[in-house]
């Protein structure tokens, strides 16, 4: 357990003193002193006053080095992500696997992407969820398929689906991959990343439509990360290079055209 090492290192984290502890929790300086240095335990009723201070839960005050963690790391869970955090790793992902114990890929679509964002976590709504097995994909890494909507990662259209591998560890994430993101305000993206999550605790979301203005996202905001490993769509993406290409014939065309008119008048 690390309740007494952690107790100090939030405590002083926090820049209190043994006593402002004391007054806060309304309890002794010598119950503080006596908890930090692991000769007594702290009652439930501390305990839930460190959670609610603190803004962790029990569970995590416990059983996590929180001094151990990086900056970041402790940004994510100060913020709001205790739940989600557990030593370098997001969370437990809730997850199906087929008769042969095979994991599934479940399937997001546009319909289902409001109830994914507050369903993510419930093992029951992901069962409820259309899966798919993708044989040319590693059985070692978890994925998930997601409708995309809208233009703002052209040349990839409005309604693909995106196939995603599941991040563990955000510091993972790298700088211009793409990658769909379940967010807490926006529902969920699909942009690529800049990692910014060391020096600015958020990571940059840019669109491949030049049109979308990049943005910076708080990591407090980040739910779920699935780095981007392929798409599928019914249409054939049309290229910018050959768009120029036969506009630029069209062009050498219409000049011939006009040679010609000239030579002939």
């Amino acid at each position: 357990m690390f309740l007494s090492e952690n107790l100090k290192f939030l405590r002083k984290r926090r820049k209190l003193t043994q006593q402002d502890l004391a007054e806060t929790l309304k309890t002794k300086r010598s119950s503080i002193n006596n908890y930090e240095n692991g000769t007594t335990f702290p009652p439930v009723n501390i305990l839930i006053g460190l959670s609610d201070l603190f803004h962790l839960s029990i569970d995590t005050l416990v059983r996590i080095n929180l001094s151990g963690l990086r900056e970041s790391q402790m940004y994510v869970i100060e913020h709001g992500s205790d739940v989600f955090v557990k030593g370098n790793e997001v969370r437990v992902l809730a997850t199906t696997v087929d008769s042969q114990n095979k994991e599934n890929i479940e399937i997001v679509s546009i319909k289902a992407k409001a109830g994914y964002t507050t369903g993510y976590f419930d093992p029951e709504f992901i069962s409820a969820l259309p899966n798919f097995q993708l044989p040319i994909l590693t059985r070692e890494r978890k994925y998930r398929a997601f409708q995309i909507s809208g233009d703002s990662m052209l040349p990839i259209r409005d309604k693909s689906w995106v196939v995603g591998e599941y991040v563990q560890d955000l510091h993972a994430i790298k700088d211009d991959h793409p990658y769909i993101v379940l967010t807490l305000n926006e529902g969920i993206v699909f942009k690529l990343i800049k990692n910014e999550l060391a020096g600015k605790g958020s990571l940059k979301m840019i669109s491949l439509n030049t049109e979308y203005v990049p943005y910076d996202l708080p990591i407090s905001e980040i739910r779920e990360v699935w780095k981007f490993v392929l798409y599928l769509t019914d249409e054939i993406p049309e290229s910018a290079d050959n768009q120029q290409i036969f506009k630029k014939l069209e062009q050498i065309r219409q000049e011939i055209g006009e040679i010609k008119n000239q030579v002939t008048s």
